[in-house]
């Protein structure tokens, strides 16, 4: 991960982007706490001044948090998507639902037209990690498995934009599933998840649509059941 030594300016960049990288890549997952600036000067190979500059304005674009005394932690995996998370944090977990249910019908809408074996496969792998994550009963465990389909699905459609703003919002999307799912994971809440991914499967565009619109309009106490 060295890097060359070009003029100061040149040098800051790149060093952000090196970053940036990290974080895209999901080496440095969102909660993560990234390297120490005496670790990134010696992993970089620059001054501690380039790095330090470096990581102020990756915090100030949003992309991490620098926290006194605890470390530099990352927040967001893209500059928008950490501008969503603030812009949106405070927002009605309705509208946010409706947002959510906007952008995975249309989605699942497309993935039914466009989807290939190699996504059939992911989606299948993904739908049973969503089911075991479930059955550990661990909310944690099973918001992120119910995220990451939700976003292969939208990956399915092959609309790099949706695709895109759907993984920007991720974050904001969590946060709506941890408040939807509560403290803990209940029996009577579970919505199964296996007739979306067989109505993208069947190439049912409308039955696919159908589907995820309605997982994801629910709040906390309005979710279908049953599985």
């Amino acid at each position: 991960m060295s890097l060359n030594t070009p003029r100061r300016s040149a040098l800051s960049d790149q060093v952000i982007d090196a970053v940036r990288q990290q974080i895209v890549s999901g080496a440095w997952p969102v909660g993560s706490r990234i390297p120490t600036e005496p670790e990134l000067v010696e992993q970089l190979g620059v001054a501690r001044n380039t790095v330090r500059e470096a990581i102020r304005a990756l915090a100030h674009n949003g992309l991490l948090d620098i926290r006194q005394g605890a470390g530099t932690f990352v927040v967001a995996t893209s500059e928008l998507a950490g501008v969503m998370q603030r812009r949106f944090a405070e927002a009605d977990p309705q509208h946010i639902a409706e947002l959510r249910s906007a952008l995975e019908a249309e989605g699942a809408r497309l993935a039914a037209h466009r989807r290939t074996d190699a996504d059939l496969l992911q989606l299948d792998l993904l739908l049973e990690r969503r089911e075991l994550a479930w059955e550990s009963g661990e909310v944690g465990r099973f918001v992120e498995a119910d995220a990451t389909l939700h976003l292969a699905i939208v990956q399915a459609s092959h609309n790099e934009v949706l695709t895109a703003l759907h993984a920007d919002l991720g974050d904001v999307l969590r946060d709506f599933l941890r408040f939807d799912v509560g403290e803990e994971l209940r029996e009577e809440r579970y919505i199964e998840h296996a007739a979306m991914v067989e109505a993208i499967r069947r190439q049912d565009a409308e039955g696919a649509a159908r589907e995820a619109g309605s997982y994801a309009t629910g709040c906390r106490g309005v979710r279908r059941t049953g599985r």
